[in-house]
C-alpha cells in the first residue's frame, strides 16, 4: 500500500493567516498534537501544540511569529512502511503527503495508520495465534506455510520479532482456524518450537478491548 491510498482531508491544514488559538481549537477537535501549515498548496511545515503555547500572542496570525517549523513529509508514492517509520521516529500525530511537484495533497493521521494496520494484520478476524521460535538460518516461510496449509488452514497475517543480540527470531502467525491443535502437533513433529498459542475464545475479547483502549487514548 502506498501513502496516497491513506490520504485524508478530514483534518484541514492551517494558513499563516490563522491564529494560534484557532490551531489549538482544531487540535482539540481532531485529537492531534500537530497541524500542517499550507499556503496555496505549498507545505510550509508542521506546527505543534507546544509551539503555539510558547507564543507570546497566540491570538495573532501565525505568520506574525518567527516560528521554526519542522518539515517532515512523505511523497504520495512512498510505501506505508516509510510513513510509519517517519511517524514513529518523529513522534508525530499526523504526517503531510506531497506530490512530485511538492504540492500538499492531504495528511495521514496516527489513527488512520493504526486502523489500517489493524485491518492488514487481521486483528478482528476470527482464528488462532501461534508464536514460533526459530533460528534465523532455519526460517523458511515456504515450509511454515506448507505445514499450516497441510492442516486445511490459511495464514491471515504474520510478523517477525528479532533480537540483534540473538540468532533466534519469533514468528507470530494469525490463522483462519480457531482449533489449532492439529497445526501445533505438526510443528512439534517438524521440531519447530511452539513458544505460545492463543485460541479465539482466549484472546479475541481481550485483544479487541486493548485495541479499543488504544484508539480511545489516541482520541483523548
Amino acid at each position: 500500500m502506498l501513502a496516497e491510498e491513506l490520504i485524508s482531508d478530514n483534518i484541514p491544514p492551517l494558513k499563516t493567516s490563522d491564529t494560534g488559538l484557532k490551531a489549538l481549537n482544531w487540535m482539540d477537535e481532531f485529537r492531534v498534537s500537530h497541524l500542517p501549515i499550507v499556503n496555496n498548496q505549498e507545505f510550509l511545515g508542521l506546527i505543534s501544540d507546544t509551539d503555539i503555547l510558547d507564543l507570546n500572542a497566540p491570538e495573532e496570525p501565525l505568520g506574525n511569529h518567527p516560528i521554526s517549523l519542522i518539515r517532515p513529509f512523505v511523497y504520495e508514492t512512498e510505501h506505508i512502511y516509510e510513513v510509519l517509520k517517519m511517524v514513529a521516529r518523529m513522534h508525530l500525530t499526523l504526517i503531510p503527503v506531497l506530490n512530485a511537484e511538492n504540492h500538499y495533497l492531504g495528511n495521514i493521521s496516527l489513527r488512520g495508520l493504526v486502523e489500517h494496520f489493524a485491518q492488514t494484520t487481521s486483528v478482528q478476524n476470527p482464528g488462532g495465534i501461534i508464536i514460533l521460535e526459530l533460528n534465523q538460518n532455519d526460517y523458511s516461510l515456504a515450509q511454515i506455510a506448507r505445514i499450516v496449509e497441510e492442516n486445511d488452514t490459511k495464514i491471515l497475517s504474520l510478523f517477525i520479532n528479532s533480537d540483534p543480540d540473538s540468532t533466534k527470531i519469533e514468528l507470530t502467525l494469525k490463522v483462519n482456524r480457531e482449533d489449532i491443535r492439529a497445526i501445533i502437533a505438526s510443528f512439534v513433529r517438524y521440531n519447530i518450537t511452539v513458544k505460545a498459542t492463543f485460541q479465539q475464545s482466549e484472546f479475541s475479547e481481550d485483544l479487541r478491548n486493548r485495541f479499543d483502549l488504544f484508539m480511545n487514548y489516541i482520541n483523548m
